[in-house]
Order: structure tokens, then C-alpha cells, then sequence
């Protein structure tokens, strides 16, 4: 069988954004080494160091201005294949409108929401947000779910038992612990496992920064988490991200994917092919062509 990916690597999580031009409430001088403009050209030699010729981008604001950004990015650069964006989930009259015009752009790849910025942890729960999700489940658009910690994986294990037709992404492997902290890992471990019986929950090998903790043993159990969701899922769920800029706050771009080729370095062809790409281009059903295209 030929493979979708047609030799392409793909960051399935890549961010751009410019607050001289819109508000991104969760930056601020704390955050100064990327409180600036972020554009991809900054990012693309790292990414060629590595033969990463193609980024999914991924929403960084809760607002369409955020989505424009993203758009204006990839009529600039080829490398872009996918964009997900945002929708206003809880005014689902007005979500549906904004995905109706967002989907008639072949790089419209799904929906992200800051959830883990709000001060409600169920607000993805509430009526409102869940009849958004039922929108997106109707229509075949895929939800990248990011989750800060484990209370945040027990809400995403109920939005896959809702809305089993909804393909539910992890982001950051739902944010496993660091620290040596066996009792922490393990309730990790359990919601994922949770997660992974539902067929249609996919998860992202990204947002693991061993060098946010001051121990020699992160890493080590950072590579545990990686394979720990190898198990659970298949490489046929999971996909590579690499979560440039806000890497840039732990560590330079690429330690995740180094990282990932070192624990599972034993992974076949195939195993590769899906972490790399090809589950992102059938997830986020990427044009088979423009992966082409990036890989020039």
C-alpha cells in the first residue's frame, strides 16, 4: 500500500501568533522570551535541521482573528497543511456560521478551544460548549482537547463518552507528570487508559519538557510516558507535535522529537510513518497533495 505521507514529516503542533496585532490574554512579560511576535519563518531551519517539511498550525487564542493569523501563514508558506482553529463553541448559531465558512478552505483541519484557561474546568461540560461539540461531531470536524492536569483528563474522557463520533485529539498526552511522583503517574496512566478505549480519541507525542524539572530523571520518565501511550493507543493514534514556540520557555524546538526517536527507537517503518504523518494526515484529512507539496 502506498503511504499517505508520500515521505513527508509532519509537526502536527506548531503555533504562530502577534500580539502587536491581537489580544492573547495568557501572554505577558512572564512569558518573555515569546512575547513577541512568533512567525514560522523563525522556526522553519529548525525544522529542516530535523526533515520536518510540514506543520499543522494550531490555534492560539480564543478569537478569529487568531485563525485569520493562521491563514495568512499558510498562503505564505507551503509548508502549512493543516490549520485548527476556533469556533465559539458556546454560541453554537455563531459556530456553526464561522465552520460553515472555515470549511470551504481545504486547510481548515478542526477546532481548538483554551479550555485550560478558564476558570471553569467543566465549561466544555456546560449545555452551550456541549451543543458546539455536537456541531463539530455532525460534521466530521476533528477537536483538539488540551488538558493541564488530571482532573482536566477525567472532563475529556466524558466529552469522548458524549460524543462518540467526535475525533477527540489529546493535546500533550494530557500533560503527564514530570516529577518523581509514582502516585501522580499512575492516576495519569489510568485516565489515558481511559481514554483509550474510546476508538476515536487520538493523542499527540508533544508538550514533554524534562528541562522544567530540575531532575536528572525526567527524562527517563518522560521516554516511560511516551511508551506508556505507545501501549495504549498504537502508533496508529498517535502523532508527533512539537509545540514551537512554547517549547522555547523549556527548552529548544526538536528535544521532543529527539526524545521520541530515542525511546522507540526499536518502532518499525510503519510504526514511524504513523507517529510522523500519517496519522495526522488521516485525522486531520490532509490533502494527499499538499503533503507533496511540503515535501519538495
Amino acid at each position: 500500500m502506498t503511504s499517505p505521507t508520500l515521505g513527508t514529516i509532519v509537526d502536527a503542533h506548531l503555533h504562530v501568533w502577534d500580539p502587536s496585532r491581537g489580544e492573547y490574554p495568557w501572554l505577558g512579560p512572564s512569558l518573555a522570551p515569546v512575547n513577541r511576535p512568533m512567525a514560522l519563518p523563525e522556526v522553519l531551519p529548525e525544522l529542516a535541521d530535523r526533515g520536518i517539511n510540514a506543520v499543522v498550525l494550531v490555534q492560539s487564542a480564543d478569537s478569529d482573528f487568531d485563525t485569520d493569523l493562521m491563514f495568512e501563514a499558510a498562503a505564505a508558506h507551503r509548508q502549512v497543511v493543516g490549520i485548527v482553529g476556533w469556533v465559539p463553541l458556546d454560541q453554537p448559531t455563531l459556530a456553526a456560521r464561522r465552520l460553515a465558512h472555515l470549511r470551504a478552505d481545504p486547510l481548515f483541519a478542526g477546532v481548538r478551544s483554551l479550555i485550560h484557561e478558564r476558570p471553569d474546568p467543566h465549561w466544555i461540560l456546560g449545555r452551550p460548549a456541549d451543543a458546539g461539540l455536537d456541531l463539530l461531531e455532525q460534521q466530521g470536524v476533528p477537536f483538539d482537547f488540551v488538558a493541564a492536569g488530571p482532573q482536566a483528563l477525567t472532563v475529556a474522557a466524558e466529552v469522548a463518552r458524549r460524543h462518540p463520533g467526535l475525533h477527540l485529539v489529546l493535546d500533550h498526552l494530557g500533560a503527564p507528570p514530570l516529577s518523581d511522583d509514582p502516585e501522580q503517574a499512575e492516576r495519569w496512566r489510568q485516565s489515558l487508559e481511559v481514554l483509550a478505549g474510546h476508538p476515536r480519541v487520538y493523542a499527540k507525542l508533544s508538550g514533554l519538557y524534562p528541562g522544567r524539572v530540575a531532575d536528572g530523571g525526567a527524562p527517563s520518565r518522560a521516554g516511560a510516558h511516551i511508551r506508556t501511550a505507545l501501549g495504549l493507543f498504537g502508533t496508529q493514534r498517535l502523532m508527533y507535535g512539537g509545540d514551537w514556540p512554547i517549547c522555547l520557555l523549556h527548552e529548544p524546538y526538536g528535544r521532543t522529537f529527539d526524545l521520541a526517536r530515542q525511546t522507540l527507537a526499536d518502532l518499525d517503518a510503519a510504526g514511524w510513518d504513523d507517529i510522523l504523518a500519517a496519522t495526522a494526515a488521516r485525522v486531520y484529512r490532509i490533502d494527499p497533495a499538499r503533503l507533496a507539496a511540503a515535501a519538495v
